[in-house]
C-alpha cells in the first residue's frame, strides 16, 4: 500500500497505514480523509495501469460513491460487462443503461448517484472475483488446490 501512494506522489509511513486499516472498535484506528483515499486511488491506477505521459490528476478533495467507483473501473480496467458479472456474483442485477449513468457526469440528464449499498456489493464481488482467480491460478499451477 506504501508503494501505490507513492505512485501518486504521496508519502504514507508503515504506522499511517496499520493505523488506517484497523477495525472502527479500536482506539487507535484512524480515519482516512477523501484527498489521502483519492491519491490512493489515483496510485492504484498509475500502478495498475501505468503512469501517463503530462500532467497528473489532482487528488479530489471530496469523494463520492460514483468517483470512488469510477476509479476502481478504470484501475481494474473493466468495461460494462466485467462490471455486470462481478455484481451478479454477489446476486445484484442491474442493466448496462443504469450502470452507465454511475459513470456520466453530474449534471447530466442520465446522470444517477450510486448508493452505498451498489458500492459495497461491487467491492464484495471484486474480492470473489479475484480470491476465486488467485485459487485457480494456484490450482493450475501446482497441479492442485491449495488453502
Amino acid at each position: 500500500m506504501i508503494a501505490i501512494f507513492a505512485q501518486a506522489d504521496l508519502t504514507a509511513t508503515r504506522s499511517q497505514v496499520s493505523d488506517w486499516l484497523k477495525k472502527d472498535e479500536d482506539p487507535e484506528q484512524q480515519p482516512v480523509d477523501d484527498k489521502t483515499l483519492a491519491c490512493f486511488l489515483n496510485g492504484l491506477i498509475n500502478d495498475m495501469r501505468g503512469k501517463k505521459e503530462g500532467a497528473k490528476p489532482e487528488p479530489e478533495d471530496k469523494l463520492d460513491y460514483n468517483i470512488i467507483f469510477r476509479k476502481l473501473k478504470i484501475a481494474l480496467n473493466l468495461q460494462a460487462d466485467d462490471i455486470l458479472k462481478i455484481l451478479a456474483l454477489v446476486d445484484i442485477k442491474i442493466s448496462k443503461h443504469e450502470l452507465s449513468a454511475f459513470f456520466r457526469k453530474k449534471g447530466h440528464k442520465h446522470y444517477r448517484v450510486c448508493k452505498e449499498q451498489i458500492l459495497r456489493n461491487f467491492l464484495h464481488g471484486i474480492q470473489i472475483k479475484y480470491r476465486n482467480d488467485e485459487e485457480i491460478e494456484k490450482e493450475n499451477v501446482w497441479g492442485k488446490k491449495e488453502k
